[in-house]
């Protein structure tokens, strides 16, 4: 037996069936045609927004990574939960723009942009956050070509990096920003090629789950953001702190506090240098505010024993839910929290059952002998922390299966 992450605290269940969005699992299913099928509650990432504003100082902006999950419906009700949208492809900034993002609160970060995305971007008049010296230089030309002036600003790879994260961002040699020593040249540079530049992206890692951790690393990047704004000689007009904040996963996990980090946050901004009084600040969140209210439902096939072992084998897997396979970055593979839709809250058996996909492959492994109540075939089976990174990171062409469904509900 292993143990698996905790559910998260929303679900509820009525008559034994898991509840998603004041419904039950399988009349949503029924509703949305067949399985497998991603159900995202509305009301979930609300509250989840709402808590952390009441945690955060009021003039901190929250922006939304729509990496986590660009989901059309969720984007529309995202942009007005959310002050700003961060993108990283031309794909992305179609789909921000869909939504109803206006374009002046959408910034473009990643190191790989081509002329196509920075024309694009330009053109819409979104920030373009620079990787590189070079990225700097196809703006600016683009700009100059397209006749439109460009909104830049400079994405810094810090010297530091953001202390049991689960993903670093900054520190050493990275693909990301231009190196501390080097971006108040850069932006120096850009504004002297009459850009209007746009302030700091600084972003040290992701999926923290160290409040401690977090809010130093919130300092180092306000007194990092200070040093560049003073050699540059201008008050940056934002500054994006990145993001950080992480979800409980897996056994052991625990939920972050956000109220200790706002705190700290407000008293870190209050005492900024005067450099930063006149900038604004924001938060770049993704999995965070999206990730507990994503369940990914799949129905059981078959149930079969080998060498002693039970396997409930479903019509879903890593192809739609990469990340639960601990095929997503994750070195040790653990259990994401998973359940038994129709038979919620009940008593496990005394065996435990591995929950595998229906890819060839033996990596296609959804929860790695859990103790769950009893499985047979044609129950559902809920893969809870299924709203960020889920399907569209997910290798969903492979071997040929159908798409996951999408649905989008509330109470």
């Amino acid at each position: 037996m292993k143990p698996m992450g905790p559910i998260p605290r929303w679900f509820t269940a009525e008559g034994g069936m898991l509840l998603l969005g004041g419904c039950g699992a399988a009349s949503l299913v029924d509703e949305a045609g067949d399985t497998p099928l991603f159900v995202y509650d509305l009301d979930i990432v609300r509250a989840t927004i709402a808590g952390l504003r009441a945690a955060m100082p009021d003039v901190l902006h929250l922006h939304y990574a729509i990496k986590a999950n660009p989901y059309a419906p969720l984007l529309e009700a995202m942009a007005g939960l959310t002050d700003g949208f961060d993108i990283a492809s031309k794909g992305e900034l179609g789909a921000a723009l869909a939504a109803g993002m206006a374009p002046d609160a959408i910034s473009f970060a990643g190191p790989g942009k081509r002329d196509d995305e920075l024309r694009a971007a330009i053109q819409a008049g979104v920030t373009l956050n620079l990787e590189s010296d070079g990225e700097a230089d196809r703006a600016l030309a683009i700009a100059e070509a397209v006749g439109v002036r460009p909104r830049l600003a400079v994405r810094v790879n810090p010297d530091f990096d953001l202390k049991g994260s689960g993903m670093k961002m900054g520190g050493g040699a990275k693909p990301f920003g231009v190196d501390a020593d080097r971006a108040a040249a850069l932006a120096s540079r850009i504004i002297a090629a009459g850009a209007d530049w746009q302030g700091w992206h600084i972003f040290a890692g992701s999926q923290a789950l160290d409040a401690g951790a977090i809010i130093e690393t919130q300092r180092e990047t306000l007194a990092l953001a200070a040093r560049l704004s003073d050699a540059v000689g201008q008050c940056p007009p934002l500054v994006n702190i990145g993001g950080g904040l992480g979800v409980p996963y897996f056994p052991g996990d625990e939920p972050l506090d956000p109220r200790p980090i706002g705190l700290a946050l407000e008293e870190a901004i209050t005492m900024a240098p005067d450099i930063l009084e006149e900038s604004a600040f924001a938060m770049e969140l993704g999995r965070y505010l999206v990730a507990e209210a994503g369940v990914y439902l799949t129905r059981v096939v078959d149930v079969k024993e080998s060498h002693g072992e039970r396997f409930a084998v479903v019509d879903g897997g890593l192809h739609h839910q990469l990340a639960a396979s601990g095929n997503f970055g994750t070195v040790v593979r653990r259990n994401y929290p998973v359940a038994v839709t129709n038979r919620f809250g009940a008593e496990t058996v005394p065996e435990p059952v591995t929950i595998v996909g229906c890819l060839c492959t033996p990596l296609d492994r959804l929860a790695d002998k859990v103790m769950l109540p009893e499985v047979a075939p044609g129950d559902l089976i809920a893969v809870f922390m299924a709203g960020a990174y889920g399907a569209t990171a997910s290798p969903s062409a492979f071997l040929g299966h159908a798409p996951a469904l999408e649905m989008l509900v509330e109470a």
